[in-house]
């Protein structure tokens, strides 16, 4: 094992190999380095299935952490030798250092806000009470030096006299809770230690709910994790003690339980899911001692959700039977579905509701632009929300007696401004407004419809400068995802920013599988449609081509975790469409992912190669690690992941890299960035971010054939 270490060592010392010079452009040549592979077969329905890679799963050996050393110096030396590099992390970081702010919110007797000054790597709490000067409350910034620790959740006791808060250490999705007095600002217990998927709800100031797994045998960061648990922590007694509310059935796995407290304390809401698609539901009278749950739910057909209680009335969102959701009324006495009654019916537009001050506050998505409307506890619309132009609104939500609310505005051109709404008025005015070296009105943003390949009609909004000329040489990203019924709404991003002020053009178009246009459109891009989606994002590319913004020389596509996965479909279905392919923490091999941590609970969207035989069949069709071919020139690939990636575990870059390293033809790079101290992306420090999209869009441009940034020269080289 020694041996094999340093060979590959010296391996890494002499991976640049040479540079041939042209008269448009340096070529870089990139040797790689071998990756052994061990004769590893898995048999699925009488099917043999090679699996050379499988070694680097194993996270915790030495042979993989020479592998990981061995490819970042392979990527970084490539990287060094991009010659506008260093200027692209210039310019992200003085674009970056703006003061940003959260919206207010109060909690006992003071009024708190979250905020950075600039570039600092993790968002500040602060508070103030009445008018008075505002202090640190708490700065996660001193967490570790390097910023890898960071501040997930915090949640405060009803009567703000205590805080409980989550950390992620290294960005893993492993949590500890901590306990503070939030007068003393000292911590008053030891830390709840192996939680995570979780939210913390307190009961009244007495303790509070949180979920966790157990701690898995083997490595803390792949080993499978699928049944969840409910816990109950009252201050004061030793974590041991805690008691077990719900989960930890043999017989069947709950891979996430989620358990909050409603506003009053009077009730307890449990939602046990299977997948990340549908639950259960339970409530917990607790009034009563000793009370039992009552289920309201007993399949996971719908996602429901109880969003607010007036006494024992309860109020649900739900798309069982409304795809586009609605909202039901029941009483907590007989609250099963026969029993529901229609609060706010169904509309052709999906809902996404909050409360505050007593009235619902219900956005709709219209083509992935917010619309937001108020309604009273009875049903009645108080009235249309005006916003402050067309984009995207996250807030409206509030305790009951607020009389005042807060959202934010914006869209891929627009930073986000906070705006202070007067609930009983419908008034809105400007809260606070970022000062950022960035002019809004020099760009445009604009919604197209395209044909996807079996004629469905797919919106995508396109985000350039004013003024740029569509002769098909724009460098163009065009971001995706897809899946999870998760919505791409507008909104602003720096990175983004900076890659438009280049001349850069952004696209992002609502894929089948996402939220955009509710349950239908998830589940058109799930197990036996999952085609579907990446045919809507080669339709996107093959539409910006057609419509000149950019050509396949200029195209770049990119995409994280399940987008991930989008991007490692496509380039291997069509390696001819983009310049250049970013995957990021991708889910790549699509055979095992079900394998790793609570990857199992992913199986709505995509099924599992156990399954059936049609569902390994048609996972294997489009699998990355599985469709990489000898011969073929695939984009110059940039994947990047996170060593410490507990959702999506790396080793599903780590085997696609080394499939596409020994496989592919040509002078394309094929590289991995591998970030030490890294997980899925939340709470990664601000340093990191910088650095990684200097190197993500510098390697894009470089390879799309520009020696200087394009801002500085308005030939472009190709490669």
């Amino acid at each position: 094992m020694k041996k094999l270490i340093i060979s590959l060592l010296i391996i890494a010392a002499i991976i640049i190999s040479c540079k041939k010079e042209n008269e448009a452009k340096k070529t870089i040549i990139v040797n790689y380095p071998e990756t052994k592979t061990v004769d590893t077969l898995d048999t699925y329905f009488g099917i043999e299935i090679k699996d050379p890679y499988r070694w680097l799963e194993d996270d915790r050996s030495l042979e993989t952490e020479a592998w990981v050393e061995t490819q970042n110096k392979l990527t970084y030396s490539y990287l060094d030798h991009i010659p506008f590099r260093k200027e692209l992390k210039e310019r992200l970081s003085s674009l970056w250092n703006y003061e940003k702010v959260s919206a207010p919110f109060v909690e006992g007797d003071h009024t708190y806000f979250y905020k950075n000054d600039g570039l600092q790597n993790q968002y500040v709490i602060h508070r103030k009470k009445d008018n008075g000067k505002s202090e640190v409350f708490l700065d996660p910034n001193t967490f570790s030096k390097d910023g890898t620790i960071s501040l997930d959740d915090a949640s405060f006791s009803k009567d703000g006299s205590i805080l409980a808060y989550s950390i992620s250490e290294g960005g893993s999705d492993w949590r500890k809770i901590l306990v503070m007095n939030t007068e003393t600002k000292e911590i008053i217990e030891d830390s709840l230690v192996d939680v995570k998927f979780t939210q913390i709800s307190w009961y009244k100031n007495e303790g509070f709910y949180y979920s966790s797994y157990d701690k898995p045998e083997g490595s803390a960061l792949s080993a499978k994790t699928d049944q969840h648990k409910v816990y109950y922590h009252k201050l004061g007694t030793p974590q041991k003690e805690d008691v077990l509310i719900f989960g930890g059935t043999p017989k069947e796995k709950h891979r996430y339980i989620y358990a909050n407290v409603t506003e009053d304390n009077n009730y307890l809401v449990i939602t046990p899911r299977v997948s990340t698609s549908g639950n259960k539901l339970y409530i917990k009278d607790l009034s009563i001692p000793n009370s039992k749950l009552i289920t309201v739910l007993d399949h996971t057909d719908s996602d429901t959700y109880i969003i607010e209680n007036k006494g024992s009335k309860l109020f649900l969102v739900t798309n069982l039977d409304a795809p586009n959701k609605k909202i039901v009324t029941v009483d907590a006495s007989s609250p099963t579905s026969e029993n529901w009654v229609d609060l706010i019916p169904e509309t052709k537009d999906v809902l996404y509701p909050s409360t505050g001050g007593g009235y619902f506050f219900t956005e709709y998505m219209v083509d992935a632009i917010s619309k937001v409307m108020q309604y009273d506890y009875n049903g009645n619309l108080v009235r249309d929300i005006k916003l402050p132009g067309v984009g995207n609104v996250n807030g409206f939500g509030g305790k009951k007696e607020a009389k005042i609310d807060y959202y934010s505005f914006t869209n891929y051109n627009t930073p986000p401004s906070i705006y202070k709404f007067n609930i009983e008025t419908g008034e809105s005015e400007l809260y606070w407004k970022p000062s950022i070296d960035f002019n809004t009105a020099d760009y445009e943003s604009n919604q197209v419809f395209y044909t996807s390949k079996d004629g469905t009609k797919v919106p995508m909004i396109i985000t350039y400068k004013k003024g740029v000329e569509l002769n098909g040489k724009n460098p163009t990203i065009l971001y995706g995802y897809g899946g999870f019924n998760i919505s791409l709404n507008p909104s602003f991003s720096i990175t983004n920013a900076v890659w438009m002020e280049q001349g850069g053009i952004l696209a992002v178009p609502n894929l089948r599988g996402g939220g955009e246009y509710g349950k239908a459109w998830h589940d058109a891009g799930t197990k036996l449609q999952k085609q579907n989606v990446f045919d809507d994002f080669i339709a996107a590319g093959e539409y910006l081509i057609e419509n000149k913004y950019t050509s396949s020389d200029f195209l770049a596509i990119r995409g994280g975790s399940n987008g991930g996965l989008l991007v490692g479909a496509t380039m291997t279905q069509r390696p001819d469409l983009a310049k250049v392919a970013l995957p990021a923490v991708g889910v790549l091999d699509m055979l095992r992912y079900h394998t790793f941590t609570a990857g199992a609970g992913w199986a709505y969207d995509y099924g599992t190669a156990e399954q059936s035989k049609e569902i390994f069949e048609y996972l294997k069709g489009y699998s990355p690690v599985h469709n990489v071919k000898t011969g073929v020139q695939y984009p110059a690939t940039l994947i990047t992941t996170g060593d410490h990636d507990d959702r999506v575990v790396p080793a599903h870059s780590f085997k696609f890299a080394a499939e596409l390293q020994s496989k592919q033809t040509g002078n394309n790079p094929t590289l991995i960035r591998i970030e030490t101290d890294a997980g899925h992306g939340a709470g990664t420090p601000v340093s990191k971010i910088i650095e990684q999209y200097a190197d993500i869009f510098g390697f894009t441009l470089y390879n799309m054939g520009f020696e200087v940034l394009p801002t500085k020269t308005n030939e472009k080289i190709k490669g």
